[in-house]
């Protein structure tokens, strides 16, 4: 069997509109495809030993075995592959459970489709899940625990820690939308303009003062003590020559501690004497320049949770640890405690794993014992020097007992430090009362404090601690962060439709950022450049801060490479669904092409507007899976569809009697003539009719003035700066060069509806194939041209993709024969040669119509032209 793509999609896409976190990995079975499951022999006995919490999948049976079912009656590779990724990313502590397995539109080709938690897992899992099955057909033995540790491991790389993660769910679930911004815990919560930012538990509006403070232990504590805080006797010192002062002027028990450390790196605690503070000293010089030498207060240690200046959680933390039984050697006792089921790898559970790493074995060495001492029964042996959970420790709530002294001392302490978000450390016999009366005192405050000890305490109650955090940054209710979203898709004018919806938007006031097949705009400077409509792009304008409106062009191949980079969108345009790129990532037919183009509107948010073309049938039918409001338009104001959706109140627009009109319910309100708007070429581009319709219902349910509207309509001029090419129209003294990116058979057919109207003496068309169309639709191409002009020029295309060139010409000319075998045609490969050319050779008063595929490279060769014409130069030559 060989993989040939593997795809993570990661918004919502062909296969799922909800579940976006999905692996397509297209499998060829090769010789596999004639040997189903039932025709190998031992095959489910070995599947089922292997795996045998398979017995959960239910399959399409719908009952528990369902699945072991199928692999009895007989079923493909692809779909036992399906489940077995399924299984090892759930026994990897991933538990997941969506999958399909359809057929790629070629013989024993599939795309195997699954979903995963962490993407570079759920990548892992494909590969590994298409081993795992051969060996199992082969009966060879497979270790599968190195796969499963790797997976594990690839999620702690690549996961959100616990409480960025607890932030950010917290967010989703109010409707929040998020991006990560870094490899890391960098994320943005909402878009463009409206955005606030997190970096674990640091938010973009907390105090960078106060996060300086909280580094330096000197400072806080300085401060704290300035204001009657209770703090440790302590001093501060640079050299080792200084220390033992430093100790004789504290006294022991001592605490060695860098001061500008943090998440407990280079602290010693409970220091008896001087040899043991040398060691401590040196390490926490590794972690800062400078050493805190301070008095160790006995008692439990507590973590206080301030959020926006409240307290919201307390826990009792307590260090790594085991009791002795007086028959388990320590090794053994920690095994024991690994075996609680609430501890596993990192932070996959509440508790994490307790390594005996060699802090640890030094630790036992000091308490006397080593690792296959055993321990009297009852003594305790604390394994760690800190309280940490991601070192085995454990948290048990205290928020309801902390004392109302210490919670106004936590809240003011948040204050005097200016932090929004503080864990502040306290050592006590007992927290219900003042630290004054038990002779506690505070130990650190600590900037961006880790929230899994709240979230998820080895006892006492759950905190969502994650809710004021998202309160803070979102304070007025139903507040999403979001900004309007208008996207566009369709087979041909997508992009012209979204210039001019962003047109229209800039023109009400709004900070657009859009996206094209040309490039990424931001307030109409480019700033990226190529085919933009892809999700990186997306997200491209979706994070940039200055943004408040945006409008994204959303094409066929970025969904199906990795799926849309939003989730919802306000606004959905469909501009027409045609055949074009057939054959390719598995779409073979107009209809599922059809499905593709679907998903963008079934985005929409529930108050939002699905827009679809009513002259359309396949796109008219995407309105039977929108879950928002419904708006149509139409050439034709008599459309049945049209008028049904008007008799109910809904909103449509229409071109009738010459005017472009928006229609609420029955009432028209006459926008302009159609012949008004330069892009229509006085009326003529009846596909650029259609565009603006889409594009005025757009505007008017994002409460754009039908004023701002006629403004945007009559200064979105068709020219090589607002419309590149599209419809770009160069008049030189002798004759007209007219630009347009038309490359599939409708927009030829659109493009000849224009044409035929346009009057010249002649009419030659500068024609090429593109490699990634069926051969019946260069043919057609070809055809078409054969009936729109009088002269051809038969030129190539930049890019190939995977065609020759001299096959891509021959299936033109074959097409221009089938329809006019007589037909003048010249081949010319060369774009720029074909062009010079047409233009050497043009009759006075003819019309040079170039369809170019590399729109840059065509305009700035008239361009030339147009400049050399103007200066009297001598022209045209190559």
């Amino acid at each position: 069997m060989k993989i040939r793509e593997i795809n993570a999609m990661r918004g919502p896409n062909y296969w799922s509109v909800r579940r976006h976190k999905l692996i397509v990995m297209v499998l060829d079975l090769e010789e596999m495809e004639d040997r189903p499951s039932n025709k190998i022999e031992g095959f489910r006995e070995r599947l089922e030993e292997m795996f045998p919490t398979m017995y959960e999948h239910r399959c399409s049976v719908g009952t528990p075995g369902g699945f072991f079912q199928r692999v009895d009656e007989g079923t493909w590779m692809g779909h036992i592959i399906e489940h077995i990724a399924l299984e090892v990313q759930t026994l990897a502590g991933m538990d997941t459970g969506f999958g399909r397995t359809r057929g790629y539109g070629e013989k024993g080709v599939y795309n195997v489709v699954f979903s995963y938690i962490e993407e570079n897992v759920g990548r892992y899992a494909a590969k590994a899940s298409v081993r795992i099955c051969e060996a199992l057909i082969e009966g060879e033995a497979y270790d599968m625990e190195p796969d499963i540790q790797e997976m594990r491991e690839l999620r702690e790389a690549s996961r959100l820690g616990p409480s960025t993660g607890s932030i950010v769910e917290e967010a989703a679930s109010r409707g929040i939308p998020w991006l990560r911004l870094n490899q890391y815990s960098l994320c943005q919560l909402g878009y463009g303009a409206n955005q606030k930012r997190i970096q674990a538990t640091v938010t973009s509006e907390t105090s960078s003062i106060g996060v300086e403070l909280a580094c330096d232990k000197e400072d806080t504590k300085y401060l704290l003590e300035r204001a009657e805080v209770e703090v440790p006797k302590g001093d501060i010192i640079t050299r080792e020559r200084s220390l033992e002062d430093a100790c004789d002027y504290v006294g022991y028990p001592l605490v060695i501690k860098p001061i500008d450390g943090n998440h407990g790196r280079g602290i010693t605690v409970d220091i008896q004497n001087y040899k043991e503070a040398v060691v401590a000293f040196h390490a926490a010089k590794e972690v800062s320049r400078r050493v805190i030498v301070e008095k160790f207060i006995t008692g439990e240690d507590y973590r206080l949770l301030v959020i926006n200046h409240v307290l919201v959680a307390a826990a009792k933390r307590t260090p790594a640890h085991v009791i002795g039984d007086g028959e388990s050697t320590v090794k053994e006792l920690v095994d024991k405690v690994n075996e609680d089921p609430r501890r596993g790898y990192g932070h996959e559970k509440v508790l994490t794993m307790i390594t005996i790493n060699d802090l640890t074995k030094t630790i036992i060495k000091d308490a006397g014992y080593a690792e296959d001492s055993v321990l009297p029964e009852g003594e305790k042996l604390i394994l760690k020097d800190t309280a940490n959970l991601s070192t085995g420790g454990t948290a048990e709530d205290v928020t309801d007992i902390v004392h109302p002294a210490n919670v106004a001392m936590a809240e003011r302490i948040s204050k005097i430090i200016d932090l929004d978000i503080c864990g502040i450390d306290i050592m006590t016999s007992d927290i219900s009362k003042p630290l004054s009366e038990t002779g506690g005192a505070v130990l650190e405050v600590n900037a961006g404090p880790g929230f899994r000890m709240h979230l998820a305490p080895t006892t006492g109650l759950p905190r969502n601690v994650a809710a004021p955090v998202v309160d803070k940054l979102f304070p007025t209710k139903g507040d999403t962060g979001r900004i309007p979203i208008v996207a566009i898709t369709g087979t041909n004018g997508k992009t012209t439709t979204s210039r001019l919806i962003a047109h229209m938007a800039k023109m009400s006031g709004y900070r657009v950022g859009y996206t094209t097949s040309d490039g990424v705009y931001i307030q109409n400077r480019l700033l990226m450049s190529g085919d933009c409509t892809g999700p990186a792009s997306t997200e491209f304008v979706l994070k940039d801060p200055t943004v408040n409106f945006a409008v994204l062009e959303c094409a066929r191949g970025g969904l199906l490479r990795a799926g849309l980079g939003f989730k919802n969108c306000d606004v959905a345009v469909v501009t027409n669904v045609a055949s074009d790129h057939l054959g390719l990532k598995g779409i073979h037919t107009v209809e599922q092409l059809a499905k593709v183009k679907g998903v963008i509107p079934e985005t929409v948010l529930p108050d939002g507007h699905a827009i679809l073309n009513a002259d359309d049938d396949l796109v008219y039918g995407m309105r039977r899976s929108i879950n928002s409001n419904l708006a149509l338009f139409s050439l034709d104001e008599n459309n049945p569809r049209i008028q049904a959706l008007q008799r109910i109140g809904g909103i449509t627009a229409v071109y009738e009697n010459g005017y472009i009109t928006l229609c609420r319910g029955t009432w028209k309100m006459r926008i302009m003539k159609a012949e008004n708007v330069p892009l229509t070429f006085g009326g003529k581009a009846l596909f650029m009719i259609q565009n603006v319709l889409a594009a005025v219902i757009a505007a008017n349910v994002r409460g754009i003035s039908i004023e701002d509207m006629k403004a945007a309509l009559e200064s979105f001029v068709p020219s090589s700066s607002q419309t590149p090419g599209r419809l770009n129209l160069f008049e030189f003294q002798n004759f007209k060069i007219l630009l347009d990116y038309a490359h599939n058979p409708a927009g030829m057919l659109a493009l000849k509806q224009l044409t035929d109207n346009m009057e010249a003496s002649k009419k030659v068309g500068i024609i090429a194939g593109v490699g990634d169309r069926r051969d019946e639709d260069t043919n057609e191409i070809g055809s078409i041209a054969a009936e729109m002009f009088d002269e051809i020029i038969i030129r190539q295309d930049k890019r190939l993709r995977g065609r020759s060139e001299e096959e891509l010409i021959k299936l033109l000319d074959d097409g221009i024969k089938m329809k006019d075998p007589k037909k003048k045609t010249t081949i010319i490969p060369s774009e720029k040669e074909a062009i010079t050319h047409a233009v050497n050779n043009a009759e006075k008063d003819s019309l040079i119509i170039c369809c170019s595929d590399v729109v840059p490279d065509a305009l700035d060769l008239v361009k030339k032209f147009k400049h050399q014409e103007a200066t009297g130069e001598k022209i045209f030559s190559q």
